[in-house]
């Protein structure tokens, strides 16, 4: 018998690639990180001898989930201005409380909540926006978890740098400091078009180009940021980037609610992606993204939560749910976006958009051993006919009890391995405390 770090059985197994495949009765063998073997677990049990054993004879197995879109520091701005208009909640309570409040500590400790938030919902990965992207890549690395950080710049000044030029130095230096980590990657992350001026973006988009990263963007989120743009520029924002040589393969536009089928036929030929964020357009009233459309047109689409300031979870079995829904409702037809789509889109989906599928996205062999396990013997996902459809359809993260990171049991029976909750949420408080007075 071949000797493995780890054998991992369970009931159902659904590896993403090939596509709508379901395994039953499998299980994965692990050794230093990766997927060595996928194979019946009878066969398992006489092939490997596993230094750690696990029998999830209940469970689902899944990629991990890739949150292709967030800003994880902003949990500790949750609940802060509900309810309100995008530019209203942004100009008028987000940005000066960022102004205020921002600093090393804050993004520290609203990183650590958002992951331990993500990893208890199944979370594998997250692509993020956010100020001092180098402390957001440290917390990271230091728990476990996979991070693509999306090297910030606006050309306003801000706690984090003075001017685009600024921005656009610290983010090489982060790029360079993670360069070579496993679990790190980096992005360039231009706020918006109407936050970033033509200078920086063809300086961005070069250096894209000379170290093969992807760019990170906000783009057609709402109605008034087109219009505006329309009249100050006379054109769309997207017409400007195609312009600037930024609608490529490396480009991730988020949000994209505000699409003409001219613009979604022309993104097309680009190869560019699209991150969809459901739940955050649907709160901040900013539009639907049309999702199936874009499938339709050959466009890979990912999910994103968007940061809790704006969902107000992190939760992407919450958000596949609400996608699928959604994106049956925008088209008006209920066989859009089914259920093991909706699971590639949380998965290798995000993995493409981000330059990781080779690594990471499905559960194939060779790939990082990146794996939830979501119990499916609940009352609530009974009686169970197609365990993908009780995923998306029926399931909760509360039913998510198992999450692995580079073969690494970063949560174990919906404990924490690598960060201590308790003291996550005493400093959550903390901020609460601080913000609110």
């Amino acid at each position: 018998m071949t000797k493995v770090d780890t054998l991992i059985h369970c009931r159902w197994l659904a590896p993403v690639e090939p596509a709508t495949t379901i395994y039953e009765h499998y299980s994965l063998a692990i050794q230093e990180g990766r997927i060595l073997d996928i194979l019946p677990t009878d066969q398992a049990n006489s092939t490997y001898n596993a230094d750690i054993e696990h029998s999830l004879d209940r469970h689902l197995l899944i990629p991990g989930l890739i949150n292709a879109h967030t800003h994880a520091a902003m949990s500790l701005l949750r609940g802060l201005a509900d309810d309100l208009p995008l530019h209203e909640w942004l100009n008028e309570h987000i940005w000066p409380a960022e102004t205020r409040w921002i600093n090393e500590e804050f993004v520290h400790d609203g990183t650590q909540l958002a992951m331990a938030e993500m990893l208890r919902c199944g979370t594998t990965c997250f692509n993020d926006m956010y100020f001092f992207p180098d402390i957001t890549a440290r917390a990271a690395a230091h728990c476990g978890m996979r991070a693509s950080i999306g090297l910030i710049v606006i050309d306003f000044p801000t706690v984090w740098a003075r001017d685009a030029d600024e921005y656009i130095s610290k983010g090489l230096a982060v790029h360079d400091q993670y360069r070579s980590d496993p679990l790190i990657t980096t992005l360039f992350a231009p706020h918006a078009p109407y936050t970033v001026s033509d200078k920086p973006l063809e300086h961005i988009r070069v250096l894209a180009d000379e170290l093969d990263i992807g760019i990170h963007m906000h783009i057609h989120e709402t109605a008034e940021e087109v219009d505006k743009a329309v009249e100050l520029t006379g054109k769309r924002p997207l017409q400007r980037l195609y312009e600037l040589g930024l609608a490529s393969p490396a480009l991730l536009a988020v949000h994209m609610t505000q699409l003409s089928a001219d613009d979604i036929s022309t993104y097309a030929t680009t190869g560019g992606h699209v991150v969809h964020c459901p739940e955050s357009n649907l709160k901040l009233a900013s539009g639907f993204c049309q999702a199936q459309a874009l499938v339709t047109a050959g466009i890979n689409v990912a999910l994103g939560t968007d940061g809790a300031a704006s969902n107000n979870d992190l939760d992407m079995l919450g958000e596949m749910r609400t996608a699928a829904l959604l994106g049956k409702a925008v088209s008006n037809d209920a066989s859009a976006l089914p259920a093991h789509e909706i699971l590639r889109m949380a998965t290798i989906n995000g993995a493409r958009a981000l330059g990781i599928s080779n690594d990471t996205g499905s559960l194939i062999k060779g790939k990082w051993a990146d794996i939830t396990a979501v119990c499916l013997d609940t009352l609530e996902t009974q009686p169970l006919y197609d365990p993908v459809s009780q995923l998306v359809y029926a399931s909760g993260r509360e039913q998510v009890t198992d999450v692995w990171v580079a073969g690494q049991h970063l949560l174990k029976d919906r404990c924490l391995t690598t960060l201590d909750a308790n003291d996550i949420i005493e400093r959550a408080r903390e901020w609460k405390t601080r913000i609110s007075t």
